[in-house]
């Protein structure tokens, strides 16, 4: 069987995306800029599907449970024409959890805990801040929700997904994906081995 093809769009900005603060599992909503990015990458999807022919109907559509990506995707769906409901949420989309430093800056988790912001900084993959996650073991939890796919899909969801699943997908290499930046209001598409963005 062919390897599903993901269309994953990390929801709009949050005011702590602006402000340079870790979110992780808090629930942070979007700002005005973001819910712009988020119709806006609706449209690129919509123009995407066009240009190759399909139907925003054959997807399965999936979001995390946050409430960034549930909104990000009640915006995508009528920019594609469909209900705003009809799409499933799954927990292992959730954001990295960044423990104890959900909230702060990198200048405020520095001053916080040198020793483990110093590890992590060599180890970003390996290395959980306090309480909460690794890349590792955010990867795990993604594969997992990935190793279940049957067909093409839209995903709703954050920037430390499309991390992981470059890496799942083999398309880039962990030291290449923990410090990536991941834009907002465009369209990632993973297919064929390959990472495509739209934008």
């Amino acid at each position: 069987m062919p390897t599903p093809t993901i269309y994953h769009i990390r929801h709009g900005e949050t005011d702590w995306n602006a402000e340079g603060r870790l979110q992780g599992h808090r629930d942070i909503p979007m700002n005005a800029r973001g819910l712009m990015q988020a119709a806006a990458a609706g449209q690129v999807l919509k123009n995407l599907l066009a240009r190759e022919h399909r139907s925003p109907a054959e997807f399965a559509y999936v979001s995390s449970p946050l409430s960034r990506a549930i909104a990000t995707m009640n915006l995508l769906r009528p920019e594609l024409g469909l209900p705003v409901d009809g799409y499933a949420c799954d927990d292992r989309l959730r954001e990295i959890s960044y423990g104890e430093w959900e909230g702060l800056t990198a200048s405020e988790m520095q001053a916080r805990d040198p020793e483990v912001f110093a590890t992590r900084g060599l180890d970003k993959w390996g290395t959980a801040p306090p309480s909460g996650e690794s890349y590792a073991e955010l990867a795990r939890r993604v594969g997992d929700w990935y190793a279940g796919l049957t067909g093409d899909t839209i995903v709703s969801a954050h920037g430390g997904t499309t991390r992981v699943l470059m890496v799942i997908t083999g398309v880039a290499k962990q030291a290449d994906v923990v410090d990536l930046r991941i834009d907002q209001g465009v369209v990632y598409v993973f297919a064929d081995g390959k990472l495509t963005k739209y934008g």
